[in-house]
């Protein structure tokens, strides 16, 4: 019984871990990177579409994003897109396709994005003591309706515990790599 409250906390933390990889994605380096597009919502048609939904995106050079879009109509909506999600990037439009050149960060750009990054890592680190707390309460409320025990309760704090610094140090990790991708010039 105890086991199975801990493991339900696990996949809430790994959604937590997911999703924190998924902002960090989007962060700009100095190198081109797809996601830092490709889920930028595009009018397809009358509804929103994520990018990669509706065009190609290839990186042919380390600072070149390329945007082949499958229907050519769609040009304008794709540059339109990409200028107003206000990510600092520059598309150049030549009738058939949409390049991105990506300028190199200067240093105070730079200690922003890093900060931008303790952001994203707090945020992911509040979602799995959330998720650790939601656990904890209901082994509080079966130690409170007598189906587990004083010492069964103390065991699971134990492991919801040890759950807890294996995805925060999961986090960390990442941090680290993408602080580490900013930093270098």
């Amino acid at each position: 019984m105890l086991d199975q409250i801990v493991q339900k906390a696990k996949p809430e933390m790994e959604k937590a871990l997911e999703r924190f990889k998924e902002e960090i994605g989007k962060l700009r380096t100095g190198r081109a990177n797809p996601a830092m597009v490709e889920n930028l919502p595009v009018d397809y048609y009358g509804s929103k579409s994520p990018l990669k939904q509706v065009a190609s995106i290839t990186i042919p050079e380390p600072r070149l994003i390329v945007i082949t879009p499958w229907n050519i109509d769609n040009l304008v909506d794709i540059e339109k897109t990409i200028k107003e999600a206000q990510l600092g990037l520059n598309p150049t439009n030549d009738g058939r396709v949409i390049r991105i050149a990506i300028p190199p960060l200067n240093e105070e750009r730079r200690a922003d994005l890093v900060k931008v990054l303790g952001k994203y890592s707090e945020e992911a680190r509040v979602l799995i003591r959330r998720a650790r707390e939601e656990a904890w309460d209901e082994i509080q409320d079966m130690v409170k309706n007598g189906k587990l025990g004083e010492d069964a309760k103390f065991k699971g704090k134990e492991q919801l515990q040890k759950l807890v610094d294996e995805y925060n140090g999961k986090v960390e990790e990442a941090r680290k790599r993408k602080e580490k991708e900013i930093m270098e010039i």
